[in-house]
């Protein structure tokens, strides 16, 4: 499968992309790294989407011809942490190994620092075990500053994270 990058946008979720969205959050494979557990139910799907996706700050599905594979979220602090943010991400198993989420995520830190201008550091917490992720992060351009040992539950199991982070002065890779 032969994909066109460019041919990839990032919009905000709506309730009909409620098929699409479970086919792959109803994926194990999709979820086993994120903080969320697998959808199983078109109305547990729709009730995410409208009480989560759609008022979140900035949660993107990502789509090919207006079709949801995924999704990229920016958690933007508060208070004294507002200069930064987390950035979460996740894609259909189909499209896999394609550069799909190096593409996304680029999108993702070119619009960050502009949606939110105090943000001047992007950051990512990563599965040790996720080397895809990682490889994601390290083309785009994000530093790797180390591991957090112990660090997370995830899925009921205490992980090992690495953090990584792009700052608003950083250059993206091209």
């Amino acid at each position: 499968m032969s994909i066109d990058l460019s041919s990839i946008t990032l919009r905000p979720f709506r309730l009909s992309d409620v098929d699409d969205f479970l086919s792959w959050a109803g994926d194990d494979q999709v979820t086993r790294n994120l903080r969320w557990n697998t959808f199983t139910s078109k109305e547990e799907a729709l009730t995410y989407i409208k009480d989560v996706c759609i008022p979140h700050p900035w949660r993107r599905s990502i789509c090919i011809d207006d079709r949801s594979i995924g999704f990229v979220s920016i958690f933007p602090a508060s208070g004294n942490d507002r200069c930064r943010a987390d950035i979460g991400y996740g894609l259909a198993v189909k499209y896999w190994g394609h550069g799909i989420a190096t593409e996304v995520v680029k999108i993702a830190v070119s619009q960050v620092f502009v949606d939110f201008p105090e943000v001047v550091r992007l950051q990512a917490y990563v599965n040790v075990e996720n080397m895809a992720s990682q490889k994601v992060l390290a083309k785009v351009g994000f530093q790797k500053e180390g591991l957090l040992r112990k660090y997370s539950y995830l899925k009921g199991k205490l992980q090992d994270l690495l953090v990584y982070s792009f700052l608003s002065t950083d250059s993206a890779a091209e």
